[in-house]
C-alpha cells in the first residue's frame, strides 16, 4: 500500500512539472502549490511594456509542449482537479492573433494607364473607382475594381496585357508604427529630458540651428487645438473621402508635437518656429485600426513633393508595393530627403516599407541608455538609430505622455535633416542622408550593422557653424 501511494505521488509531481506551472512569489520564494497560474504564450508575448528594451526579441518562446496536454488553469479549486480531466475534455483558452488583411481584396492600383488602355480594361470587366493626376509623373494613379471571380494576380496580368508600360500592384494597406503609451514613470518631466541623452540642442533659434521648412508629414489626423500646437505653423490636408471615418488623432498629434510643439507647452518640440504640412492619408476601420491605402499614400507623397518640402516624415509601415517604390524614388530624384520608421514587428521580422527602400533614411529606436528597443525592426536597410523609448510628447486631446516606438524615433532624424538642409541648401538628398549618418555615434559592430545602422544620432553635432 505504501509503495502504491509513493508511485501515485511521483506521478502527480511529474504531472505538475509537465504543465510548466509558475511556482514563485513576487519575492522569489517557492510557495509550493498555491498562488500560481498557467499562462499561454499568446498572452505572455502580448505585453505592452513599451518602455523595456533588450538586445533580442521580447516575449516568451515557450512551445505548446511546455504547457503539457492540458488547458489554461488560472487558480481556484483543487490543483489535482486539473489532472483528473481527460485530454478530450481539457480546452485551452488562447488569444489567437488577429490577422488583418494586407491589401484590398478586389482592387488594383496602377500608374501609366492611358484612356485606350482603360477602355480595354473596362470591356474586360474592370471598373474605375478613383483616379487622380500626379505631379511626379505625367500620368494618373488609378484605382481599379477587379472583375468578380478574377484573382488579383490574374488582374495584374490583364493590366500588363492592356498597357505593357504601366506599373500595377495590389492596393496595400499601411499602418502607423504605434504602440501603447510607455509605462516608464515620468515624474518631474523626466521623459522630457530624454532628448538630452543624444545632446539635442536647445531650440533657441540661433542661426546655426535653424531648421529649413516646410517639413512634410504623412500620418493620421492631428488635433490642431492641442495646447502644444496652438499657434504652430500647421497646415492639415485630409486625402481620404469625407464620408470615410476619420482616422484617430493620437498618433499624428504626438508626431507633429514632437517635431514642432510650442516651447512653452507641456510637450515642447525638437524645433522652434517649424512649419508643418501634414497630410492625413489614413482612415479608421472596423476594430479601431487606422489604415492608409497605397492609392492615398502615393498621392500624399506626391502632394508634399509638389509643395517642395525640405523633408518628409513617414512614421508608418506596410508591405512592398511597386507604386510606392517608384514614388519615393522619384521624390529622391527631386532632392527631397525622406525619413521612415523601421517598424515595431520585432528584430526577426521582415523589412517593412517604405523604410526598406534605398531612397529612404530608415530609422530604428533606442532608449536613453542606447539599448535597442526590443520590438524595433532590424536589417541591412537600417541607416540610423534615434531615441524612441519613453519619448515625451503630446497626447491626443491635451497634456502629454511618454511614447515608445520607431514612430517617435523617426522625427528626431527628420528634425536633424531639416537643420542640416538649412545649413547646406545646395546638397542633394543623398548627400544630406550621408551627412546624417556621419552625425552618429557608432555602436554595435564597427561600421554599419543591422541593429543600429551607422549608429545613434549625435545631435550635438547638428548646430555647429
Amino acid at each position: 500500500m505504501k509503495k502504491r501511494l509513493l508511485r501515485l505521488t511521483a506521478l502527480s509531481i511529474s504531472g505538475l512539472a509537465a504543465i510548466s506551472v509558475d511556482l514563485s512569489f513576487g519575492d522569489g520564494r517557492n510557495p509550493g502549490i498555491s498562488g500560481f497560474s498557467l499562462i499561454s504564450p499568446a498572452h505572455a508575448d502580448d505585453d505592452d511594456d513599451d518602455g523595456g528594451s533588450s538586445g533580442g526579441g521580447g516575449g516568451s518562446s515557450r512551445s505548446s509542449d511546455d504547457r503539457g496536454s492540458g488547458g489554461t488553469w488560472r487558480g481556484g479549486g483543487n490543483l489535482f482537479d486539473l489532472f483528473r480531466r481527460t485530454p478530450e475534455k481539457r480546452t485551452e483558452t488562447r488569444r489567437v492573433p488577429v490577422r488583418r488583411p494586407t491589401h484590398a481584396a478586389d482592387e488594383i492600383v496602377a500608374l501609366g494607364l492611358d484612356e485606350p488602355a482603360l477602355q480595354r480594361l473596362e470591356t474586360r470587366g474592370f471598373t474605375t473607382r478613383s483616379r487622380a493626376p500626379l505631379g511626379l509623373l505625367p500620368t494618373e494613379i488609378v484605382k481599379l475594381g477587379v472583375p468578380r471571380g478574377m484573382t488579383l494576380d490574374d488582374a495584374r496580368r490583364e493590366i500588363a496585357d492592356a498597357a505593357p508600360d504601366a506599373i500595377a500592384d495590389f492596393n496595400h494597406y499601411f499602418e502607423p508604427n504605434e504602440n501603447a503609451a510607455s509605462s516608464t514613470p515620468c515624474a518631474d518631466g523626466g521623459c522630457a529630458l530624454v532628448r538630452s541623452a543624444i545632446g539635442w540642442p536647445s531650440p533657441d533659434g540661433t542661426a546655426a540651428c535653424t531648421a529649413a521648412g516646410p517639413i512634410g508629414l504623412i500620418d493620421t489626423a492631428i488635433n490642431p487645438a492641442h495646447p502644444a500646437l496652438k499657434g504652430v505653423k500647421l497646415e492639415i490636408v485630409r486625402l481620404t473621402d469625407e464620408e470615410a471615418p476619420a482616422s484617430g488623432k493620437q498618433h499624428g498629434t504626438a508626431v507633429a508635437a514632437l517635431i514642432a510643439g510650442r516651447q512653452d507647452s507641456r510637450a515642447p518640440g525638437l524645433l522652434s518656429n517649424a512649419e508643418l504640412i501634414a497630410v492625413d492619408a489614413f482612415r479608421r476601420t472596423r476594430g479601431e485600426t487606422d489604415l492608409a491605402e497605397t492609392y492615398d499614400l502615393v498621392r500624399a507623397i506626391d502632394l508634399l513633393a509638389s509643395r517642395k518640402v525640405a523633408v518628409i516624415n513617414m512614421s508608418l509601415a506596410g508591405p512592398h508595393n511597386l507604386l510606392l517604390e517608384k514614388t519615393v524614388a522619384l521624390v529622391a530624384e527631386r532632392n527631397i530627403p525622406q525619413v521612415a520608421a523601421a517598424g515595431n514587428d520585432g528584430p526577426r521580422a521582415k523589412p517593412v516599407y517604405p523604410a526598406a527602400y534605398p531612397a529612404m533614411i530608415a530609422v530604428t529606436a533606442v532608449d536613453r541608455n542606447f539599448k535597442p528597443y526590443r520590438r524595433a525592426g532590424r536589417g541591412d536597410h537600417i541607416d540610423v538609430a534615434a531615441l524612441g523609448a519613453s519619448v515625451w510628447t503630446a497626447a491626443s486631446i491635451e497634456g502629454a505622455a511618454p511614447r515608445t516606438g520607431t514612430s517617435f524615433a523617426a522625427p528626431f532624424v527628420t528634425a536633424a535633416v531639416a537643420i542640416l538642409r538649412a545649413s547646406n541648401p545646395e546638397m542633394t538628398a543623398e548627400e544630406i542622408a550621408r551627412l546624417v549618418t556621419a552625425s552618429t555615434e557608432d555602436l554595435g559592430a564597427p561600421g554599419k550593422d543591422p541593429v543600429f545602422g551607422w549608429g545613434v544620432l549625435d545631435a550635438s553635432r547638428l548646430c555647429r557653424s
